[in-house]
């Protein structure tokens, strides 16, 4: 029982507010000296023999830290938050939310569809989820409200738009994801792009039925700038084609084996401060704070690895792995016994804890067991991915709901914006549904039934 005492212990500390990295690295030397104290004196080995148990349970643990600090996968780490914060400096944002307004603003909804089209350019060129949402939160949501959109659709509409970053390549959680699962990173940044944009359209479309069954929450923003289609649209094409063409490259470099995820991070930095230049908002101040951000989100992802892999140690010497491992793999069903119980362990974490935690704290646990029952880590990776981006959007501690409600006006109630999110929670769980039956069942008989076929049409779309 002392796995799962622990991990209780850790949720509490979490509830009532202690840091994330600190409280899992107190829980484990915590209970591993208590641990250690137990098993020396069960073994008649005295207070002493404590002290040895104490330092096998913690000796890899150096091995460990210096291991993830080589990886040269967490390089791209630091520098993928480098480029979305400078892009997020440049008041990229700003110019795609008022070309996207000015194209879709007569379109019932228009407004929400533009905040869904600029959260994928932004996922896929700054992924940075807090910056995305707050700063559609300063600028959509105004005008939204100034045109009577439904308040809770609007707030919705912005946080699942922010949140999609996490699913939409070049993400940090793929790139975690990658060296849990032992996968490339390229390779799941290739298979995350078509549920990145099923969600895209699937939002858009929830939108569109929303606005035609109630025309009062979504109404139509008539344009009275007077400016003629032609130059909005070429506006529009001049503020989307820098930041594409940069997503172009950065992951069209990947995709084609011509640069590593490392590699095509470093050249998005440099074309991130090209476009910065190129909008003239380069300064020195503005690259002092891009580093300052940085260096601070980096930071926090790796004091929380290390806290998590002590974690990880002591819930080992416990036993509590095998005690996991063995009620996994006795599930009825087998497979999917296991893929449902670990999709539904996840989403409520999601409800409780970060992405990162989720990560470190329970997914080593799952992927030795997903290994054994012959699942495609893989595709178990982005179906994680997928789950995980719901747990910024989940009350009572999505980030995305705090970060829209400290720039939202005070007219907006926090019950508004909980309750806006609703919608496009079902709608993420549903098409996790969708590619969970995808990914494990259609997609392996497709290939096995019709391999050449299938193979020809898919190197055809890609």
């Amino acid at each position: 029982m002392a796995g799962l005492i622990m991990f209780i212990a850790a949720l509490l500390m979490l509830g009532i507010g202690f840091p994330v990295a600190f409280t899992f690295g107190a829980v484990a030397m915590i209970f591993g000296m208590v641990g250690s104290v137990v098993e020396s004196l069960s073994d008649g080995d005295g207070l002493l023999g404590s002290i040895e148990v104490f330092k096998d349970m913690f000796n890899f643990m150096p091995y460990r830290i210096f291991s993830i600090m080589e990886s040269r996968i967490f390089i791209a780490v630091p520098l993928f938050v480098f480029m979305g914060v400078v892009l997020q400096k440049s008041k990229l944002a700003e110019r795609l939310l008022e070309s996207m307004g000015m194209l879709f603003g007569e379109i019932r909804g228009g407004i929400a569809i533009s905040t869904i089209l600029v959260g994928a350019l932004l996922a896929a060129s700054t992924g940075v989820v807090g910056a995305s949402v707050v700063a559609m939160g300063v600028i959509s949501l105004p005008v939204m409200l100034k045109y009577k959109y439904d308040q809770s659709l609007g707030c919705g509409t912005i946080c699942a738009a922010g949140t999609l970053g996490q699913i939409i390549p070049p993400s940090i959680v793929l790139i975690i994801l990658g060296d849990i699962f032992s996968v490339p990173v390229g390779e799941l940044f290739h298979q995350a792009i078509v549920p990145g944009l099923t969600l895209v359209g699937v939002y858009i479309v929830y939108i569109l039925i929303v606005a035609y069954l109630k025309p009062e929450v979504a109404p139509i923003v008539k344009d009275e700038s007077g400016v003629s289609k032609f130059k909005q649209i070429t506006k529009a094409l001049i503020a989307i084609f820098p930041p594409l063409l940069l997503v172009i490259c950065v992951l069209g470099s990947i995709f084609a084996g011509i640069a590593t995820p490392t590699e095509s991070s470093a050249f998005g930095c440099v074309g991130a401060i090209i476009l910065a230049m190129f909008y003239r908002t380069f300064s020195f101040s503005m690259m002092k704070e891009a580093l300052a951000e940085s260096v601070k989100t980096t930071a926090l992802v790796f004091a929380i690895l290390v806290g998590a892999t002590a974690f990880s140690m002591v819930f080992s010497y416990t036993g509590g792995d095998e005690i996991v491992e063995n009620f996994m793999t006795n599930l009825p069903g087998e497979k999917w016994g296991f893929i449902i119980f670990s999709m539904a362990v996840i989403f409520v974490l999601g409800f409780f804890i970060d992405f990162v935690e989720i990560s470190y704290i329970v997914l080593p646990i799952l992927v030795p067991i997903a290994a054994k029952l012959g699942i495609n880590p893989v595709y178990l990776a982005i179906l994680v991915a997928m789950n995980l981006q719901t747990s910024f959007l989940t009350p009572p501690f999505g980030f995305s709901l705090f970060f829209l409600r400290s720039v939202a006006p005070a007219e907006i109630k926090t019950a508004a914006i909980y309750k806006g999110v609703v919608p496009y929670i079902i709608i993420q769980v549903a098409v996790l549904v969708f590619f969970c039956v995808f990914l494990m069942e259609i997609k392996p008989m497709l290939d096995a039934s019709h391999g050449g076929l299938f193979n020809f049409l898919l190197s055809l779309f890609k």
